[in-house]
């Protein structure tokens, strides 16, 4: 049976956090459709045209070590607001989603666009400044020297060009548990999402 998970949300929100949770407590396959952009971007970065870059998308693009620089952050989010470009990535997700046995999607559009008619839409938000130090964070881990600063006018130009974009642009479907993770630690988080999860099987069994 299918049973898709929605999240949608802005950059260190924390749904990639939630969606690989969701995947391993309910058995679900996972996909951060980000990661498709950002392996777009990335070769664009190369010289590719962007539409060329995500028609020829090959699944070890996907696992290249640079995609989470902020070079390659902007990169996605430019790519992203090219149609052509989301309809090429589209069928993928689409498939992916109702795959038998469940699957968990993440990114920007999966509630509106990619699976309006998914059995739980999520959208996960946090303030600015909380996002900005997640985001800082992992990147100092990574070995990534940006400022706190930088890191901030990054993830509000993201916001802006996503949000602004005609295509597909970033919003919470009209259906969707809004979930602010500011004051959240990740296992309340991952606690509230698990129970929304829940009430939604438990409205399909009841059907």
């Amino acid at each position: 049976m299918a049973f898709t998970i929605a999240i949608d949300g802005p950059a260190a929100a924390g749904k990639g956090t939630i969606g690989r949770a969701l995947s391993r407590h309910f058995g679900f396959a996972h996909l951060d459709t980000g990661l498709l952009y950002r392996a777009t971007g990335r070769r664009v970065l190369t010289g590719l045209d962007p539409v060329e870059a995500a028609q020829s998308l090959r699944a070890e693009d996907l696992e290249a070590d640079d995609l989470r620089t902020p070079d390659v952050s902007q990169a996605a989010s430019r790519v992203a607001a090219i149609p052509e470009v989301r309809q090429a990535l589209l069928d993928f997700q689409r498939a992916f989603a109702r795959r038998a046995g469940g699957a968990v999607l993440d990114g920007r559009d999966i509630g509106t666009v990619i699976c309006p008619e998914a059995e739980v839409k999520l959208f996960v938000t946090a303030s600015d400044e909380e996002r900005a130090r997640r985001r800082h964070k992992e990147l100092s881990d990574g070995g990534h020297t940006a400022t706190l600063d930088e890191v901030m006018d990054d993830l509000r130009q993201r916001d802006a060009r996503d949000s602004a974009r005609a295509a597909a642009p970033l919003k919470p479907a009209e259906d969707a548990l809004r979930l602010d993770t500011s004051e959240m630690t990740i296992d309340q988080a991952v606690a509230a999402a698990v129970a929304e999860v829940d009430r939604a099987k438990a409205r399909l069994g009841a059907l």
